[in-house]
């Protein structure tokens, strides 16, 4: 395991290095998970792009940190182990929240920014009232008292089966993760608004959804494509809120045909 002090805040993560004359791929979760998430994609990039996966703070194994936090902590972190890492330009890919620190990233550092995958997320998420309301029953009953409505919103019903031992395994990872660090994320996201942003985005950009994700519809992710210049669109058919856990061939193909597009104006066969 490999850990780095950034920002007075203890980051797990983890670099796999690729080939010198391809890009680097940083791979950012959702709230309530830890880079796991990313492993099904991940085994079928390695060793043909330089791979760099963490968990934020208040998740996994790093640090919950100060709190309140926000995006822009997020981001500043990321930016930090980057820099540790002397890494530029790179194609950062997250999911939900994560998508929104790479947008946070983006605007603050756009140096380090090759190009977008926003996975499932949002120019903003959800609204106050809704973010306050789950923070109000984590605080009172815990991440438990949750579980169901937010499997729902991950999973499709297929992955949701009794009997498919993975889905017990997500639901643990999401009680698991620290309360203190999901509810300041909670927050973090529902002060986060990337609207304006969005049109300022000059690098490429793709915008991917599950076609039955209940956190970040595709109808919300395809608004913030059109906020975006020139963004791409994509759809993952029988994924939720997750792709990278239950559709992560059909994710892994279009990362690749979106890089080879980004870099050489072509697609992938």
């Amino acid at each position: 395991m490999q850990f780095a002090r950034i920002n007075d805040v203890t980051i797990h993560y983890q670099l796999i290095s690729g080939p010198a004359d391809k890009p680097v791929i940083v791979f950012a979760n959702s709230l309530g998970t830890d880079f796991r998430i990313w492993r099904d994609v991940i085994v079928r990039l390695a060793g043909d792009y330089a791979i760099i996966l963490y968990d934020k703070r208040g998740h996994g194994l790093s640090d919950v940190g100060q709190v309140p936090y926000s995006i822009e902590d997020h981001a500043s972190d990321l930016a930090g182990l980057l820099d540790l890492l002397a890494v530029k330009k790179a194609f950062v890919c997250g999911l939900s929240v994560g998508g929104l620190i790479a947008q946070a990233l983006y605007q603050r550092r756009p140096d380090l920014v090759q190009g977008l995958v926003l996975c499932d997320t949002a120019h903003k998420i959800g609204t106050a009232e809704s973010w306050n309301t789950r923070i109000a029953t984590i605080e009172k009953s815990g991440i438990g008292s949750i579980v169901d409505a937010i499997m729902e919103r991950w999973f499709t019903p297929a992955f949701r089966r009794p009997e498919n031992t993975a889905y017990a395994g997500y639901c643990n990872m999401l009680v698991r993760q620290p309360v203190e660090g999901y509810v300041a994320t909670c927050a973090a996201i529902r002060d986060a608004d990337y609207t304006e942003a969005a049109g300022k985005i000059a690098v490429p950009t793709i915008c991917i959804v599950g076609d039955q994700d209940g956190s970040t519809p595709p109808d919300l992710m395809k608004s913030t494509a059109q906020l975006i210049p020139n963004a791409r669109f994509e759809v993952i058919r029988d994924a939720g809120h997750i792709p990278c856990v239950e559709q992560p061939e059909a994710l892994t193909e279009v990362i690749r045909a979106f890089i080879d597009f980004a870099l050489h104006g072509e697609k992938h066969p």
